[in-house]
Parts: structure tokens; sequence; C-alpha cells
């Protein structure tokens, strides 16, 4: 295990990387059975004749899983970073074969073209996953790793393309709680350019995110969740401000955003999945994991003496334990998508040390 930023596998007692890896081996086997089935499917198509009706698998040969597009590109990234994550694993063989069969230069160069022709398709949170997908690929030293990635850019050029031309044109963000909140996608592509090497979005995420969110004071915490979100608006925006801020300029901000006397009087709410079937209801299952890796991210972006980081961390804790016991729940409003969520926090992929 010899990944730099896997923190909690690489450091793990023998017993804990041992448990660690039979999760993982958990959310592996859920992702192979759904990344190649094709319903039922729920995408957002744009139809200007009879002949644009097609199947899933006929538009997006790599894709096509999963339910959407989005959840087939990160169950791909999810099958990558636990490659990665655990190099003798007994999975490794059958994740292998299935990337073989997915990022293909056929199948990938069919996702680069369909998404010239539809420029808003998945933005932004599908372009986020792919970027992070890229990512992954780009930091593993591995043979099939760089074959595979070679096969992605294509794709990847374009949806950084598309990205930074949203960006530019983009009046306001998204505050919403689910897959179009801005927030959330400008931080996993800001870490996708620490990789690349993309300057001018990097920059151009920076002077972005400091216009919309950069004055933000005394944020309504009060009123999360919204409906049913998978994500926390404010913890989404504090988790993008720490990758741009220094440590000290953060902390300060955070201290406006959200002052440490509304975090502490306020219980952050737990919120059940009283019908795990419910897809929307399932989006609490992610709600809490993605509140878990942000709160860890503030804490990696404060200053190591900070008061609040005890505080945080113990809330991070709180919403994996409330979590762990669902998170492989093979009913598909869950298994389709959780695991990626859960593998990004035990992980600590979104963490810089």
């Amino acid at each position: 295990m010899n990944i730099d930023d896997a923190i909690a596998v690489s450091e793990a007692p023998p017993s804990e990387a041992g448990r660690l890896e039979t999760i993982a081996t958990q959310f592996i086997q859920l992702v192979l059975s759904n990344i190649n089935r094709e319903y039922p499917h729920s995408g957002k198509v744009w139809l200007n004749s009879e002949a644009d009706i097609k199947s899933p698998r006929e538009v997006h040969p790599a894709f096509y899983g999963c339910l959407d597009w989005h959840s087939a590109v990160h169950g791909h990234w999810l099958l990558v970073r636990l490659a990665r994550c655990f190099p003798e694993a007994s999975f490794q063989t059958s994740v292998r074969t299935a990337l073989d069969g997915s990022l293909t230069p056929v199948n990938l160069q069919q996702e680069a073209t369909y998404l010239k022709q539809h420029p808003l398709f998945e933005c932004p949170y599908g372009w986020a996953w792919l970027l992070q997908l890229a990512t992954e690929l780009r930091e593993w030293s591995d043979p099939q790793a760089t074959v595979w990635l070679s096969a992605l850019e294509p794709l990847e050029a374009t949806v950084a393309s598309h990205f930074q031309h949203w960006l530019q044109n983009l009046e306001q963000p998204n505050r919403t709680g689910v897959h179009a909140n801005t927030a959330f996608a400008l931080g996993l592509a800001f870490d996708w350019t620490r990789t690349s090497g993309h300057q001018a979005l990097a920059d151009l995420i920076h002077d972005q995110s400091r216009r919309f969110y950069r004055q933000d004071r005394d944020y309504p915490f009060w009123l999360e969740p919204l409906g049913y979100d998978f994500i926390s608006p404010s913890l989404s925006e504090a988790d993008l401000m720490r990758r741009l801020l220094r440590p000290a300029a953060f902390a300060n901000w955070l201290t406006d955003f959200l002052p440490s006397s509304a975090l502490e009087q306020r219980e952050w709410q737990l919120v059940s999945a009283k019908n795990p079937e419910n897809y929307q209801q399932a989006h609490f299952r992610g709600l809490h994991l993605s509140r878990a890796w942000m709160l860890e991210g503030l804490c990696s972006g404060l200053p190591s003496d900070d008061p609040r980081i005890e505080y945080l961390n113990a809330k991070a804790a709180q919403y994996w334990q409330f979590t762990r016991a669902d998170i492989t729940d093979e009913h598909y409003a869950s298994s389709h998508w959780v695991g990626t969520f859960a593998v990004y926090l035990l992980t600590k992929r979104g963490l810089h040390h």
C-alpha cells in the first residue's frame, strides 16, 4: 500500500488495514455488478428527433450503467481508487478486466464526441467526477493506468474546456445540496488542476470562488438539510475555500462564515433514510458521508492549533458512525453510488498533507 494520500489505508495497523480491505471488496463487488447494468436508467437527454432515441449503451459505451452517467463515472473512479490503495488485493484481476472493457479509445472517443455535441451534459457534477477519474489515473504509477489515461485524455480535455467556458460565464453560484452545487464541483476540479497542471482553470476557479464566496457571512446553517440533499451547501463552500486560502486566512473566513457559536449551539441533524429503497431518501446516506469528509477537510485547512479542530473531527466521526452500517446496502437506490462517497471519505482522497 504505497499511495501517499490514502492515509487511512497506508498508515493503518494490520488489523485495521484488513478491515478496510474487506470493506473495499464489498464496494468493488457492488460496482462491478452495476457498471454494466443498463437498466433501470435515469438520464437527462436532449432529443431533436426520433433518431436521437437510443439505448444508454449505444449513446454512452463507457458510462451507461449505475443508473446514470455521473454515477457510472464515479463508479469507475472507485475501482481505480481501490485498486491503487490495495495493490495486493484479490479483486485486482476483476477490476482491471472491467476497466479494460470500459476505458477503451473507441468508447471514450464516442463519449468525448457526445459531450462536444451536448456541451452542458452533466454540468458540473459529472464533469467534476470525470476529472477526479483522470486525477486518479494520473497519480497511479501503473502501466495499465497509463494506457487508460491515454484513452481518457480526449474526454478529459473536452470536459476541461467545457468547465472553463461554463465557469467564465457563470454569474451566480448554485447553492443547493444536490448535483448542480457549484462549490462541490469546483473543489473536485481544483484538485484535478493540481495534478494536471492546468493553470488556466486553477486560476479561474480561484478568482470565481473568491467572487462568489469570499464575502459570505453568517451562513444560516440551521436550514440544512434542504430537501433531499446528499451534500451540505455550507460545508461544500467551506471545503472549497480551505483549498484556496492559507490556513490563517481560511480560519478568519470560517469564523465569519460559520461562527463557532452557531456551530456549537446547533445540533447537527442526523437524518435517517426511513425508506432506504426510495432513491431520494437514499441521498441522506451520502449527505452524512460527504459532511464527514468535508469536516475533515476543514480541519486540514485550519492552523494546527485551531481550537475548532477537535470539535469538527468529533462531528465527522459522528456522521461516519451513524452511516457506516448502511453503506453496503445492496438496493440499487444506494448501491449505484453511495460506495463512492464512502471510499472518498475512508481513503482521505480530498486531503492535502
